[in-house]
């Protein structure tokens, strides 16, 4: 059921990628071949699958939420395209394919980040059926925050300046909250806002929220050290090669998987005090210690 389902709103999400970027108007085909490049590489759109489940769950049609699903994935994509650049991680390979940057160039493949960030911005503020403009703007608000300084940006300086040094353990948690918790948790506050909840269910989904985003990080450093580059699709042992802090090097390997197993328990026990069928979220936070890509 959650391959199935998983498959269905990547389908779903990339079509309105395509759409959405297919709109554009040309005026440098090799800058929006980069950014098709970028965004249509394939992957497994975690983010929108979390916020058409976590609507779904919370009886939000996906309709309403394209717009949302195809705006975080568009930060996401800007984010990876950056990520992979020779002044940050210097990645060649991305999903097993050329990185931006290698299969462009490194101009080009800033440009494609930049214009990624700007069109989520612009997909988000697009009005919504049946949402109110104070919801469109909360949403636009929060993804505003998720992606800047207060959230990934801030954690992936935090990554960069950490890259050579040892640092502690809380210091490590609070990059990762916020270089990959806090667009997760951007995923499941986007339909949140779209359903108007109470503050405790809030709460609890914030609680969950939070739970997985770092769960799925510190998985991703146990991948780095048990997955073949086949698997990943980039480089195996990339981070270690780097000399970035990670959680199997804070923790060992058995200490890294027994962290990712307790926030997923936190986040199991959040979800089952919430009136709704989690069943189908249940799983997906199983299923984020269990992958193994």
């Amino acid at each position: 059921m959650l391959a199935d389902t998983i498959t269905r709103y990547q389908q779903r999400v990339d079509n309105q990628l395509e759409k959405i970027i297919d709109a554009q108007t040309v005026t440098d085909p090799k800058l929006l071949a980069a950014i098709k490049h970028g965004a249509l590489l394939g992957g497994k759109r975690i983010r929108p699958f979390l916020v058409y489940a976590i609507g779904d769950m919370l009886n939000i049609s996906p309709e309403k939420l394209d717009s949302c699903a195809a705006a975080i994935e568009c930060v996401h994509a800007y984010s990876l395209i950056h990520d992979d650049l020779p002044a940050m991680d210097d990645d060649a390979l991305r999903r097993g394919q050329p990185t931006v940057h290698v299969a462009f160039d490194e101009a080009t493949a800033i440009l494609a980040g930049d214009a990624l960030q700007a069109l989520a911005f612009e997909v988000v503020c697009e009005p919504i059926d049946g949402i109110e403009p104070s919801q469109n703007l909360a949403m636009v608000r929060a993804l505003a925050k998720a992606s800047g300084y207060s959230g990934m940006c801030g954690g992936q300086a935090m990554d960069l300046n950490a890259t050579d040094k040892h640092i502690d353990l809380a210091t490590l948690t609070q990059l990762h909250k916020l270089k990959t918790g806090a667009l997760i948790r951007c995923a499941v506050e986007l339909p949140m806002i779209a359903a108007q909840l109470s503050d405790e269910e809030q709460t609890l989904l914030m609680k969950f929220a939070d739970a997985i985003g770092l769960a799925f990080q510190v998985q991703d450093d146990v991948l780095d050290i048990i997955s073949s580059t086949e698997e990943l699709g980039k480089p195996q042992g990339s981070d270690c090669e780097s000399n970035k802090s990670t959680y199997p090097q804070l923790l060992g390997l058995a200490g890294a998987q027994a962290t990712a197993k307790s926030l997923i328990e936190d986040a199991l026990s959040a979800l089952t005090k919430l009136p709704y069928n989690s069943q189908l979220i249940a799983e997906f936070a199983r299923y984020i210690i269990e992958r193994r890509v």
